[in-house]
């Protein structure tokens, strides 16, 4: 299992100048890219500093089938997850919604798992934002965008997930379902989005 324990890191600095602006900022926080092939990539100890997280994710699945990206937030892996989907290949579409899920999925079209290409020579995209990840106030809501292209072939998706937990979020673990691995050279990078002013 690929993890990375994140320490505290921010934008250093100051507005000093009469001209200075501070439109916000997005703070690379942790970056890996798989030497081997990996069951789970996981992000601890994320810090509460930011307003949002964004990942990015470019890569491999190594089943030789299409598979959803799962991902869970602080370990739980309890019923309380829901997500919508829309999905299309340029010759079909469809979309769905599910509740009582054990994971966020991206995407997820009930018994044909998309998202994650399963052939190693087409690489899947995905950028995923995590919205008010701290705020304990709320459950949590992810919106994301991802697919694929095959030359003539593919997929392209936009999702929506809902975490029922008002839990500050500083831990994300992300799996493929059917015991499948990330493969080699697929890199995860997370971002803490700062808010203006902050």
């Amino acid at each position: 299992m690929a993890s990375i324990s994140l320490k505290y890191k921010s934008k250093q600095g100051n507005l000093t100048a009469p001209g200075d602006v501070d439109p916000g900022a997005m703070i690379p926080l942790a970056t890996t890219t798989l030497t081997t092939t990996t069951a789970t990539v996981t992000f601890s100890s994320i810090p509460q500093v930011y307003e949002h997280l964004q990942v990015r994710l470019w890569g491999y699945n190594t089943s030789g089938s299409d598979r959803s990206l799962e991902y869970k937030f602080n370990n739980d892996a309890t019923a309380v997850y829901a997500n919508h989907y829309l999905l299309g290949s340029g010759a079909a579409a469809s979309a769905g919604a599910q509740t009582g899920r054990n994971y966020c999925y991206t995407f997820d079209a009930d018994s044909v798992q998309r998202g994650f290409n399963g052939d190693s020579t087409k690489a899947s995209t995905f950028l995923i934002d995590i919205l008010d990840y701290s705020n304990t106030n709320k459950f949590k809501t992810v919106r994301a965008i991802g697919g694929w292209d095959g030359n003539g072939s593919g997929y392209i998706g936009l999702a929506s997930n809902l975490w029922r937990s008002t839990a500050a979020i500083d831990r994300i673990d992300f799996t493929l379902p059917y015991s499948t691995n990330f493969g080699a050279n697929t890199t995860f990078a997370l971002y803490g989005i700062k808010r203006a002013g902050a």
